[in-house]
């Protein structure tokens, strides 16, 4: 018995889309079908669906054979996190299959061992941030000056300038995987959770007021 999963995030400069198969059983395991990645902070619109259909054509998998959506719900800015999660969200009416969010910094922490702290960049000089125990969240996620993330981790993943600021030895990841948003699920039989966007923050962009 297996499970195919889209995995997408959106929450990086990375725009992730990868097909994982969930095997269950004594062969119990994640493997990944195909995974596209294009880093490009500007291009989240423009590469999401393209990278999906080449995750799908790779691993000769069709839409509707697909058993559940997973996405990274941020933290992030608020363009990259609506395209992904509107889009998983399309994904997963237009197929009825379940769509599942996780944290996208739990996505790059994923199979840490000891105490991990993961960055990514916040922009305004702050970094996204949370801190792990053996890949499990502790503390976070939030968002700060470097200065003001609290000490305690013995390596740093994430953002490759933003790691730099901590002084710890850089772990290889720095953006969600497929199969670190595979392994972000807590839960695979209850009903999934509404999609709840991980801003931490309002927006940049505001409203125009309205003229009286």
């Amino acid at each position: 018995m297996s499970r195919l999963v889209l995995a997408i995030d959106t929450a990086t400069p990375a725009v992730t889309a990868g097909v994982v198969r969930m095997h269950n059983g004594p062969d119990a395991g994640v493997e990944v079908l195909d995974e596209q990645v294009t880093v490009d902070p500007r291009a989240h619109a423009e590469r999401l669906t393209p990278n999906i259909v080449a995750a799908l054509w790779e691993a000769r998998v069709g839409p509707g054979e697909l058993d559940a959506v997973v996405v990274g719900c941020g933290p992030g800015p608020f363009t990259g996190l609506r395209v992904g999660m509107a889009t998983a969200a399309a994904f997963g009416h237009a197929l009825a299959v379940p769509v599942r969010g996780v944290c996208s910094l739990d996505a790059i922490a994923a199979g840490s061992v000891g105490e991990v702290l993961v960055v990514t960049d916040a922009r305004r000089r702050e970094v996204y941030w949370a801190r792990y125990r053996d890949g499990k969240r502790i503390d976070g996620p939030a968002v700060n000056v470097a200065a003001d993330v609290p000490a305690g981790a013995r390596a740093v993943a994430g953002s490759r300038e933003h790691a730099a600021l901590f002084g710890l030895q850089m772990l290889p990841a720095e953006y969600p995987t497929a199969a670190g948003l595979v392994a972000a699920v807590d839960d695979w039989v209850g009903e999934p959770e509404p999609l709840v966007p991980l801003y931490l923050r309002r927006p940049d962009a505001k409203p125009q007021a309205v003229p009286r």
